[in-house]
């Protein structure tokens, strides 16, 4: 137990006094701080509030009357972002004006059925012209209600007909749960990749510098394992903890900007269960994969080799990484695939927390799962162990997985 704390403790101030460690955190912190205070940010550059004059203008010329009747109202009402000015059906003044920037866009109503929507430079996110092909359905559906012998108020009474429902959840409500488990997955993604080459990189520099000679002689392989891993997974864990709670803070002191934005609001309202099972099956899912970086990384002589000897680790973590990414897009989180990874130890880590997030799973098939997990990443820490405590000690050629097996089975 010592000699587990004494490089415990070694490991971990090698990660605080990590230039890379501390840049990366720092620099992750900041940009957390300019997205939490955008709402801010954007108002000061804005000057704080639009205006009338400060509104982008959009131009209206219609057939009807000029703008005087229905396409007047409607469009005035549904565009409230926009000034709104309805001008003679002049297509080429229209054009000058986009162009020259005194106006953003045109719409040019021809007909209840016809329309041309101008614009200089196109953006992917403009929906103008789904709202104003709303407006014109409405606008005719209005012209059949009033030749049927509907008074105009008549027809605007029974367009305008608001329909009242409300939906309660039986189970997980998949929209709000996706952003905190995409990005629970994400992190989990990027510590794995990051502290697991970490681990095996820092084996084979001690390895290949022959310090690990001296090293295997004064400590038990078990403790300089679990005492690397650990260390490994805190520093994680602690980096994690900075990042998250400096983006809580920075929300809270920015909540009232981002007013009722959901996407912002689920994220921060993770229910205090689905916190503890996250926590749970991150800290297994790094243990797992951090386990087998580091025996890999015992059996490669050169730090040329550590990339080639760990690729058939991460290709697997990125396997289920997409699987379970691919699945959440789906919104098919209870997949046949998705169930037979949920009790898969390499893969449950990602495909149990995100059933438990976006699905409803039984309460057996969660204890199956974890206690799988659990001896799992029991039984790989310990052969870790164990592959390090001969890998370390093999110089030369690259040694074969068959030889590698042999010594094991006689340590």
């Amino acid at each position: 137990m010592k000699q587990f704390k004494t490089i415990l403790k070694y490991e971990l101030k090698t990660y605080f006094k990590n230039r890379v460690f501390i840049g990366v955190t720092l620099f992750l912190i900041a940009v957390i701080a300019v997205v939490m205070f955008f709402p801010q940010i954007s108002a000061a550059f804005s000057g704080g509030g639009s205006s009338e004059e400060d509104m982008s203008v959009m131009l209206v010329a219609s057939f009807d009357d000029k703008g005087s009747g229905f396409v007047e109202k409607a469009f005035s009402a549904a565009f409230e972002n926009y000034d709104v000015r309805f001008v003679e059906n002049d297509i080429e003044s229209i054009k000058e004006k986009i162009i020259s920037g005194e106006a953003e866009c045109a719409f040019v109503i021809d007909s209840p059925k016809s329309y041309t929507y101008y614009v200089d430079d196109l953006s992917m996110y403009d929906g103008n012209t789904y709202t104003a092909e709303e407006i014109l359905l409405g606008m005719n559906r209005m012209s059949a209600l009033i030749a049927g012998g509907f008074s105009e108020s008549e027809a605007e009474a029974v367009l305008s007909t608001e329909i009242e429902g409300s939906t309660e959840k039986l189970g997980k409500d998949q929209r709000q749960n996706f952003f905190y488990t995409y990005i629970m997955i994400f992190a989990l993604y990027m510590v794995i990749v990051l502290y697991g080459q970490m681990v095996a990189t820092s084996v084979a520099t001690e390895k290949s510098s022959r310090a690990m000679e001296l090293l295997i002689t004064s400590a038990k392989p078990t403790s300089m394992m679990f005492g690397k891993v650990i260390a490994s997974c805190l520093a994680g864990l602690i980096q994690i903890t900075v990042i998250f709670g400096s983006a809580l803070l920075f929300y809270n002191m920015n909540e009232s900007h981002w007013g009722d934005s959901r996407v912002i609001k689920s994220i921060f309202d993770m229910p205090l269960d689905l916190f503890g099972y996250m926590l749970l099956f991150f800290v297994l899912g790094f243990f797992i994969y951090a386990f087998m970086y580091g025996a890999v990384g015992s059996t490669a002589s050169r730090m040329e080799d550590i990339n080639t000897s760990v690729m058939p680790i991460t290709m697997t973590f990125i396997i289920a990484f997409i699987v379970v990414m691919f699945s959440m897009s789906s919104g098919k989180v209870d997949s046949a695939v998705m169930t037979v990874c949920s009790f898969i130890p390499f893969t449950s880590p990602m495909a149990m927390f995100t059933r438990l997030a976006m699905s409803t799973v039984p309460t057996y098939e969660l204890i199956i799962s974890v206690t799988i997990l659990i001896a799992t990443t029991i039984g790989v820490g310990v052969l870790a162990s164990k592959i390090y405590r001969v890998g370390v000690l093999l110089y030369g050629a690259k040694p074969k997985l068959g030889s590698i097996i042999k010594s094991v089975m006689k340590a």
